[in-house]
This record gives structure tokens, C-alpha cells and sequence, in this order.
């Protein structure tokens, strides 16, 4: 018999039913049964983010905690020379996003402070791994929970848990 862990069975589901469904069904099953990563980036804490992550449908860590951590002078220390930052799911390593894109590194940082998490843009989103439910939560496609789409009125805007996307980067096998 095949084992099949509660958010893949969810997310196989998707392909068979309509978005409130597979809403529902997530609300049911739950998110990833993996634990985060042990080593997260930017300092991050790894009981917030696997609470966050892993057992949590709609809840999100403090306003302002990635003030709190060494992203901010990690990611500035280098904004001038340095690529966009890529993001990875603190579950899988799976790329989730690379900021800032389309925009200043200033303008990512202000739009962040302002609404209290790092907030990335449609463009910034790597939808192989990303999927955002019809009640705004983004989730990636192996059920860690990410944060929500909080639209303005510049378009989508995904104010995302910095905890949930701390992971090191997937190593090919």
C-alpha cells in the first residue's frame, strides 16, 4: 500500500476538483508533515517557523520580525553589487521567490516596513512552487504554509512569513 503524506494527497486532489474544494480540503488535511530545515537562514528561528510552516492555516509571526533578524543587513550589505535575493521554502528548498524584480531594492524594503513582512509582487513569485487558495493564503505546492495575498492597489501583493522561505537552497540529487 502507498503512503501518502496529507498534503500531496491535498494537492493531487486539486487537479480533480474546483479551487473551493481544494480549499476546504487543505483546511481539513493540514500543511506539510515535514519538519523546517534545521539550519535556516538570516538567523531565523526554528520553532517560530515550523509552527508557522507546518501547523498553522492562518496565523503569521509578529509584525516586524524580519526587522529582527540579520536579513535586513544581509540583504543590504550587498544591494548594490549583488543579484536579486532568491527565496527557498524552510521545508523543502524549493525556490519560492527572488526579490526585488521590476523594482528597486529601496522600493521592496519600503513596501515591506510599511505593511510589516516581506512583500513580493507577481513577478517576484516562482509559480512552480507557489500556489495562492481562493481565501488569499499562499502555500507551496508540498503544503507549507507561506503568509497571503493581500492585494493594493498596485495589483497581488504576498506578504510572506520570512521564516517560511529562510531555507537553504535544494541540493540536486
Amino acid at each position: 500500500m502507498v503512503k501518502f503524506s496529507r498534503a500531496v494527497l491535498a494537492l493531487n486532489l486539486l487537479a480533480a476538483s474546483t479551487s473551493s474544494s481544494f480549499a476546504f480540503m487543505m483546511e481539513l488535511l493540514g500543511t506539510s508533515e515535514t519538519p523546517v530545515m534545521k539550519e535556516l537562514k538570516w538567523n531565523c528561528d526554528y520553532a517560530t517557523a515550523d509552527r508557522i510552516c507546518n501547523f498553522n492555516r492562518h496565523y503569521a509571526e509578529y509584525a516586524g520580525y524580519w526587522e529582527s533578524t540579520s536579513y535586513l543587513s544581509e540583504i543590504v550589505g550587498t544591494a548594490d553589487e549583488a543579484p536579486p535575493t532568491r527565496y527557498f521554502d524552510s521545508v523543502t528548498g524549493n525556490h519560492l521567490f527572488t526579490a526585488p524584480m521590476g523594482r528597486s531594492l529601496e522600493e521592496y524594503l519600503i513596501e515591506s516596513k510599511s505593511h510589516g513582512w516581506p512583500s513580493f509582487r507577481d513577478e517576484e513569485v516562482n509559480w512552480d512552487y507557489v500556489r495562492c487558495l481562493p481565501n488569499g493564503e499562499c502555500v507551496s505546492i508540498t503544503g507549507t504554509h507561506l503568509g497571503h495575498n493581500i492585494p493594493d492597489s498596485k495589483g497581488n501583493r504576498y506578504c510572506i512569513n520570512l521564516v517560511c522561505i529562510a531555507g537553504q537552497e535544494k541540493k540536486e540529487e
